[in-house]
């Protein structure tokens, strides 16, 4: 065991790699701002300047344009470089800890060069304290290697920036692209068949294409998608001037001044997520302003994740409450990393279909099977992105969520290991074996608060009603007379539903994130496989 290397684990700070991460994301504004300019002299040109001269001129500023522009990419590479580095050391550091721990416990002295020896004031040196501090000396051996780890990858990744620095960054790759919606594995495949240069000249100049396709590395859509927020929100600030072009707007035009507002603020309080500097680091790995909006964030690299999390809120969810949705996955990962320090997990907030924002959506299926194909998509594209052992991918519908998860895992199939409904409205399947994941890892929990509970319609008028704005429960045959239908099929915390059942604490229909609450380490264990 190196003693350096024991000694250099303890010293490391991941605090310090995260912020000069950040910091070197913090210049792609600057860069921005420079291209920009250049755009900008370019027009002046155009507009009091012709002939030869003018021509050359104008094409060496649209090169340095270019040319600048391309090196944006990078910076976002460096900062995910060097985020990543920082999540390997801190794990590293956890299990570090907890061998140190370990070696107290059973009365073992791990000196300052890492080396495990019997205390003799506290064991006697016997052939079970041997095997003891054998067992401490190789937890220490798999910190120190899981930190070797994630330095050798650090530096191969810096190494290849460096390079493409000297060679120049981007070269354009050959025809051909995978269509909207392909198969996450062709896509897989494609981008394999790509150079480093390719790839970085496809993420700078087909930035919306390369962001929203399933199966690429999370790294590679996160640079693509952080490259059209300044565009996004522009599209936001455009349709506000439209609306309030309009004297009088109008109750229409104030309806979606207010949206418009509510996805600006939403937007904006993204963007702070996303450059914040802060653990875990944040990836963009999808969004659309249009509508009530759509996005998807990952916070942690599922790419080099142990667990991941996709996380899938339910009514009026949109990009005005993105931020408060993200604080729900985030909750979640908190308890994940108490509870397992040295694991690495990740968590997703998928909001990439339209939530109903009524009631009278909300007591249809149809938005649920719209969002079906899109959510197999995304998690066969994180099975496939994945980078080492497969994670333990864990899939959450809170709500209608819950209904748009059962769905997709029952007509497509989800690449999940475990799934798990809180405050369900029923999840389009009568038993748990119907949505194809391992036994006993469908999970549920419902507060003895949450208004869902009254959910049943249980006489007459409720059926029909049910039936009239659900057909999905028609073709199903609910409400059947078993007291545990709710408006989309058997209560999936009822026992009979098949599945498993975990605690919570009141707090109505939104509660099972709150700090305290038994629910929230459910799903926390859950998500660990615990």
């Amino acid at each position: 065991m190196s003693s350096v290397g024991y000694r250099q684990l303890w010293a490391a700070d991941p605090d310090g790699w995260r912020a000069a991460g950040a910091a070197w994301a913090g210049l792609a504004g600057p860069l921005d701002r420079r291209v920009g300019g250049l755009r900008a002299a370019g027009r002046r040109l155009r507009g009091g300047w012709s002939g030869v001269a003018a021509t050359a001129a104008d094409t060496r500023l649209a090169g340095l344009r270019d040319e600048l522009a391309s090196i944006a990419p990078a910076l976002i590479e460096v900062d995910q470089v060097l985020a990543e580095l920082a999540g390997g050391l801190a794990v590293a550091k956890a299990r570090l800890s907890q061998a140190v721990a370990q070696a107290e416990a059973a009365g073992l002295l791990v000196d300052r060069s890492g080396g495990v020896r019997v205390d003799p004031a506290r064991v006697r040196p016997t052939e079970r304290a041997g095997v003891a501090a054998a067992g401490v000396a190789a937890a220490l051996r798999a910190a120190l290697d899981g930190a070797a780890a994630a330095d050798r990858v650090a530096a191969d990744r810096l190494d290849d920036l460096a390079r493409a620095a000297g060679a120049g960054w981007a070269s354009p790759p050959p025809p051909g692209r995978p269509a909207p919606g392909a198969a996450p594995a062709l896509v897989s495949s494609w981008w394999s068949g790509l150079t480093p240069a390719q790839r970085r000249w496809l993420i700078g100049h087909e930035p919306a294409l390369i962001g929203r396709l399933d199966g690429l590395p999370v790294a590679a859509r996160d640079q693509a998608n952080r490259l059209g927020l300044a565009a996004w929100r522009a599209e936001l600030l455009a349709e506000r001037r439209r609306l309030l072009s309009r004297v009088p707007p109008g109750p229409l035009a104030s309806i979606r001044l207010r949206g418009v507002a509510g996805r600006l603020a939403g937007l904006d309080a993204l963007v702070g997520r996303l450059t914040a500097g802060g653990a875990p680091r944040a990836y963009l790995l999808g969004l659309d302003p249009a509508g009530e909006g759509r996005v998807v964030v990952a916070l942690g690299d599922p790419d080099h994740a142990d667990r991941v999390l996709t996380y899938v809120p339910g009514m009026t969810a949109g990009l005005d409450d993105a931020p408060g949705e993200l604080g729900r996955a985030a909750r979640v990962l908190e308890r994940c990393a108490a509870l397992a320090p040295g694991e690495r997990s990740a968590a997703v907030l998928w909001l990439d279909y339209d939530a109903p924002d009524l009631l009278t959506e909300a007591a249809s299926a149809g938005q649920a099977r719209d969002a079906g194909p899109a959510l197999h998509r995304f998690q066969e594209g994180l099975r496939v992105s994945h980078d080492g052992p497969p994670a333990r991918q864990t899939v959450l519908g809170h709500s209608y969520g819950s209904l748009v998860v059962g769905v997709a895992a029952r007509e497509h199939g989800l690449a999940a290991d475990a799934l798990v409904f809180v405050g369900s409205p029923g999840v389009g399947a009568s038993h748990a074996a119907e949505l194809g994941v391992p036994p006993g890892e469908v999970w549920a929990s419902s507060a003895p608060d949450d208004v869902i509970r009254a959910a049943r319609p249980a006489d007459e008028l409720g059926r029909r009603a049910l039936l009239g704005a659900a057909p999905l429960a028609a073709v199903l045959g609910w409400p059947d007379r078993t007291g545990h239908e709710l408006w989309f099929g058997h209560d999936p915390s009822d026992p009979g539903f098949g599945g498993r059942v975990f605690g919570s604490g009141r707090g109505g229909h939104t509660g099972y994130w709150d700090p305290g609450n038994p629910a929230l380490d459910g799903m926390a264990r859950v998500v660990l496989g615990r």
